[in-house]
């Protein structure tokens, strides 16, 4: 199948780019890495008249540290990111869920910020940056805005970015001292797209919890986050009891699966009670530094 005819243009720098959005935004189409445009393009589901090419753009591509927080560039390969000692180091939860997206000849050319503009209610980086207090710089000739990503996915698809901007940079807090992570999802098959995952962080203090965050991917149109589940957690010692309510009230009221070929929404409900009380109990063993009950792997 071929995309439909389109015009092609390949800016070499950030403000050429955005002169040519301001110019001919509301007719063109974004091209970072690919990996979701183009089959959506030869599907004809999209049939931009432009096509703006932002891989000549080297300054949208880098990852560095600045002061307590760690700083992505949008057109960064997830390859790169996957392997990145910064990531691991201060983003541990990131570091752990990028072998989880489709296959490493997919991450090679697929960007980050792709593939959150891009907004899959069923993709791991929106739900991971969710979880994370990420926030988003979003740039147009008009000059630059900051969103969090809480606010940035508004539903199936839709994100909070016109058709004159470029989401630009990721900002994401460095990991806390006694902050635990985790990250898990099920899929049929590596590599395909999961049935249900949860990305959870756990912070203690005096054998407590003193905060919490559950985001859950394929859990409805967009990151789901489950407050009230996350509400239960806080000020109590963990326990099995404790984990099983969260990931019941997770599961029962805050989430409203869609359904799939391989999954009924029932049976995503089912997977989000199991996976959210594997994820509490590896986040909780790693803010306590102690091992892992679960005995899963543990990156940094």
């Amino acid at each position: 199948m071929k995309p439909p005819p389109f015009d092609y243009v390949a800016p070499v720098s950030l403000p050429e780019a955005l002169d040519i959005l301001s110019q001919r935004g509301a007719d063109a189409k974004v091209l970072a890495g690919g990996q979701s445009l183009i089959p959506v393009m030869n599907f004809r589901l999209a049939s931009p008249h432009l096509l703006v090419d932002l891989n000549p753009i080297s300054e949208l591509s880098f990852i560095r540290l600045n002061g307590d927080a760690l700083h992505i560039g949008a057109m960064t390969r997830q390859r790169a990111v996957e392997r990145d000692p910064l990531v691991a180091e201060h983003a541990p939860l990131l570091h752990e869920a990028m072998p989880d997206i489709a296959h490493p000849q997919i991450r090679n050319r697929g960007t980050i910020g792709g593939s959150l503009v891009h907004a899959d209610p069923a993709a791991e980086l929106p739900a991971i940056m969710v979880a994370l207090d990420a926030v988003f710089v979003i740039r147009s000739r008009q000059g630059e805005r900051q969103v969090t990503a809480s606010d940035f996915f508004q539903g199936l698809f839709t994100v909070d970015i016109q058709p004159d901007e470029l989401l630009t940079e990721i900002i994401i807090p460095v990991k806390k001292a006694n902050t635990g992570y985790a990250f898990l999802e099920l899929a049929r098959r590596h590599g395909d797209y999961a049935m249900m995952g949860v990305a959870a962080t756990f912070e203690m203090k005096a054998g407590k919890c003193l905060s919490a965050r559950l985001v859950y991917l394929n859990a409805g149109d967009k990151p789901v986050v489950a407050s009230q589940a996350s509400a239960l957690l806080v000020g109590q010692s963990s326990t099995a009891e404790l984990f099983a309510a969260a990931a019941e009230k997770a599961a029962s009221d805050e989430m409203e699966p869609l359904g799939n070929l391989h999954a009924t929404p029932e049976f995503q409900r089912h997977l989000a009670r199991v996976l959210t009380v594997r994820a509490l109990n590896i986040a909780a063993s790693r803010a306590d530094l102690k091992p892992s009950r679960s005995g899963a792997k543990k990156h940094g």
